[in-house]
């Protein structure tokens, strides 16, 4: 029944784009913007007889829409309106991943490392139109903070965390100051000497995704 509707866009010349019941039409002022939505609207709910729901149907410019998870910020660049995840949209990424890599969940880092990945494919696979070097960025580095606090729990005794650095390099005065400052783990993994015995390059061959790696590989717009 909605081809009907957009024969009669396409009949009116209209720019739009529609995904099931969810469509989002273009035009260049506020007013041409009333106008359309007032018999666009009457057309479904007359010719169509089905009913609009107004609290959802709105006008506004391309930067307060959210669609399909995805929201739109103006290039001062390019001199145009592009795609990038929509803020909502990014927030529940990161309830996900929090709870992915939640420090009392009883599973291996191996798997938590294996479910991450499926997270961060999935989500770039679906937000790779979109421009997002940036976000992936600041995601890449909170999710190795967060991995490193699981694996610093993970050794347990100042004994074991003195080991184990000594074991990725750290000279072992500082793994010794280190491995017996205490079990503040969001503290110590901002520690120098943490980082660089859990650097970025020992989590990828632990079998992490990078998200800007991934998306670099896989975007459309970049």
């Amino acid at each position: 029944m909605l081809n009907e509707l957009d024969k009669e866009m396409e009949k009116r010349g209209l720019n739009f784009v529609r995904y099931a019941d969810d469509c989002i039409i273009m035009v260049g002022s506020e007013m041409s913007a009333k106008r359309v939505m007032r018999n666009i609207s009457r057309f479904i709910e007359e010719k169509l007889g089905l009913k609009v729901n107004m609290t959802k149907s709105k006008v506004d410019r391309p930067s307060g829409l959210k669609y399909l998870g995805f929201g739109f910020y103006f290039d001062t660049r390019a001199h145009q309106f592009k795609a990038k995840p929509h803020a909502k949209s990014v927030a529940k990424f990161k309830r996900r991943m929090k709870a992915l890599t939640c420090r009392s969940w009883g599973v291996s880092n191996r798997y938590k490392v294996e479910k991450l990945n499926q997270l961060i494919r999935g989500w770039i696979n679906y937000f790779k139109i979109g421009s997002m070097k940036t976000l992936c960025k600041e995601l890449d580095k909170r999710i190795r903070y967060r991995l490193r606090m699981c694996i610093w729990k993970q050794w347990k005794t100042p004994q074991n965390k003195e080991k184990n650095l000594i074991k990725l390099g750290v000279p072992k005065w500082a793994a010794h100051k280190v491995a017996n400052t205490g079990n503040r783990y969001a503290h110590m993994c901002h520690n120098g000497w943490v980082q660089k015995a859990i650097s970025t390059r020992r989590l990828t061959a632990f079998g992490l995704v990078s998200m800007l790696d991934y998306y670099t590989k896989r975007c459309v717009t970049c």
